[in-house]
């Protein structure tokens, strides 16, 4: 079962869901611009090279706080869908601590970024973020599905391999990344490699209604 993500619990080897949304649910990704900046900031703190230039910088912002780390051997991303006013990471940490200081990193980063360029001050995001433990493998193969199947929210009927800002297309090999780890899931389907796609774009194709995740785990 998860564990209520209003009180996080977090261990050493957990499994999250995260995810927050705009405060007063306001749209946090207004252009292209602001998705691919997001994901850069997912790829900064998730790759192991170092000398990436950090996207603030690329960006124009004049950030005051020094990056001293990225998360790359502490925190594996297994799948993640940008939406409009929200955001959901399916994600692994290996230390007790290391899921808050990544958020932290990415979120501070995100909201300097938007402040600037829309010229406004304050918190982006409502609050702190949500994270729910999972402790059951079934449930994070549906996670991955709930998370992957979150554009139909926008575009009903639509096929996930269409929407840019999710990992779907990490799933079914048709993008690679070190940062975007989706072998975690995979392997739950089967020990052979060749099967692993095939039988999750067979899982993503099931009607059924995702009804076995309990709300804990499911954005409101």
């Amino acid at each position: 079962m998860p564990a209520k993500n209003r009180i996080k619990t977090y261990i050493e080897n957990g499994y999250y869901h995260i995810y927050n949304r705009g405060v007063e649910k306001r749209i946090i990704y207004v252009d292209t611009q602001d998705y691919i900046v997001f994901l850069g900031l997912l790829k900064f703190y998730l790759s192991p090279l170092f000398n990436l230039p950090h996207p603030l910088a690329k960006n124009g912002v004049d950030f005051n706080f020094r990056i001293k780390k990225t998360f790359h051997e502490e925190v594996d991303l297994l799948a993640f869908c940008l939406m409009p006013n929200h955001f959901h990471l399916l994600v692994h940490q290996k230390n007790k601590n290391s899921i808050t200081e990544f958020m932290r990193a990415a979120s501070t980063s995100y909201t300097m970024y938007f402040n600037k360029k829309y010229e406004r001050v304050g918190s982006l995001f409502q609050g702190n973020y949500k994270a729910s433990l999972v402790l059951d493998d079934n449930y994070l193969l549906y996670l991955s599905k709930y998370i992957h199947l979150n554009p139909q929210h926008l575009f009903a009927g639509s096929d996930p391999v269409e929407y840019p800002y999710s990992s779907y297309q990490y799933y079914i090999g048709s993008k690679k990344a070190v940062w975007v780890k989706p072998s975690f899931v995979l392997e739950l389907l089967s020990d052979k490699r060749l099967r692993r796609i095939p039988l999750y774009k067979d899982f993503m194709d099931l009607k059924d209604n995702l009804k076995i995740l309990p709300k804990e785990l499911i954005i409101d």
